[in-house]
């Protein structure tokens, strides 16, 4: 009978698997056989051995050269620690070496240790799953790094427009221009087909007092989906008024982007009132053929009803709806806010917005998208 897997060797996998689930969400070929071949590497190497772990993830993570920017980035961000250099370095580069401490070690830091070390690759697994609003300033910090490495992919969706193509429909005009141009000489038919183009996400972030530990993971998030689709993405905030924030989304850092959201945003932790608010964003910002994502606790000081039928315009418009609720990572949460459930019956995706994990399950939703029909009839609020 085969021997069962030690605690340590379950550990090592976590571990290991937690670190292809990130590169993929950076947009990194690392599929499921990638991941066993990693694993099945690290078999016969040192674990312990930074550079076995690097070398081995590079050549069995990476499915080409376009990959090998966004594995080290990666790397670095998930270990915390020294890539093994190639070749000879150009220029003398200090590099300040990180050690392991075992999970735990910020609760020995806040009762007065001090302690330098960031969060290490088992750390990470953990955070990833932890709710942004219990975390320490160094936890979030951590977070964020990652937010910054989201690919922010769209569902691809058909455009009006042609390009040509080796199979599709007949190009008539290419044809019998190159026809003319042989001197009537029977030419090779040339065909087309539609192009595709990201769908667009027209995202709205709760910015209210009762959403302050959330707000700015949540633009972190936005800023990523900004970076990845800037013509296909508009990004607006929602408190007491809307206020349109794509352009400050627009810088390539993102805390250079926070800094311009803080300034632009007029409303930090006021009130919500999402009915008019959604009201003014069907005028402001057209969701026809979008995906809506809107980040909001629910809890809405205007009126339920204005809130409900704005809720129904909206669902007519856009391809789909998602909610993102930071409170729905909690088991024992119900939606019982008046808000929250006069929008749900008009909300096709009813998810979790608390933690890495739920921003990248966030991210793979607006990847996937849903083909056919916008209304099929169906909600998803589980």
């Amino acid at each position: 009978m085969p021997e069962a897997p030690s605690a340590a060797a379950r550990d090592l996998v976590a571990t290991m698997t937690g670190f292809a689930r990130t590169l993929r969400a950076a947009g990194v070929g690392a599929d499921h056989q990638r991941t066993q071949g990693f694993l099945t590497a690290l078999g016969h190497l040192d674990v312990a051995a930074e550079r076995d772990v690097y070398w081995a993830g590079r050549l069995t993570l990476c499915s080409g050269p376009d990959d090998l920017a966004r594995y080290d980035r990666c790397f670095a961000a998930y270990f915390a620690g020294e890539r093994p250099r190639q070749g000879r370095p150009r220029t003398t580069v200090t590099v300040t070496r990180l050690t392991a401490e075992p999970y735990g070690s910020r609760d020995r830091e806040e009762a007065g240790e001090q302690s330098a070390a960031p969060a290490t690759a088992s750390e990470i697994e953990v955070l990833r799953h932890r709710d942004v609003a219990r975390m320490t300033a160094a936890e979030r910090e951590q977070v964020n790094r990652m937010l910054a490495l989201l690919r922010g992919a769209r569902e691809r969706r058909g455009s009006r427009r042609f390009t040509p193509a080796h199979n599709g429909v007949l190009d008539s005009h290419r044809t019998v221009r190159e026809a003319i141009r042989r001197g009537g000489e029977p030419a090779r038919l040339h065909m087309r087909t539609h192009r595709d183009r990201p769908r667009r996400v027209v995202m709205l972030v709760d910015v209210s007092g009762s959403m302050a530990p959330y707000a700015d993971t949540l633009l972190r998030f936005a800023h990523a989906l900004v970076r990845a689709e800037p013509r296909a993405t508009e990004v607006f905030s929602a408190g007491t008024r809307l206020t349109r924030i794509t352009a400050e989304l627009r810088h390539r850092d993102a805390d250079a982007a926070m800094l311009a959201v803080s300034a632009a945003i007029p409303d930090w932790s006021g009130g919500t009132r999402l009915g008019e608010e959604i009201k003014a964003l069907l005028r402001l910002a057209d969701p026809r053929g979008a995906t809506v994502v809107i980040a909001s606790d629910g809890w809405e000081r205007g009126s339920a009803e204005l809130l409900g039928a704005q809720m129904a315009r909206l669902s007519r418009l856009a391809h789909r709806v998602v909610w993102v609720n930071p409170h729905k990572g909690d088991p024992a949460y119900r939606p019982l806010t008046a808000g929250i459930m006069a929008a749900l019956p008009y909300v096709t995706d009813f998810v979790a917005g608390h933690s890495l994990a739920a921003f990248e399950d966030l991210a793979g939703l607006l990847a996937a998208g849903t083909r056919g029909p916008a209304r099929t009839g169906r909600r998803s609020h589980a």
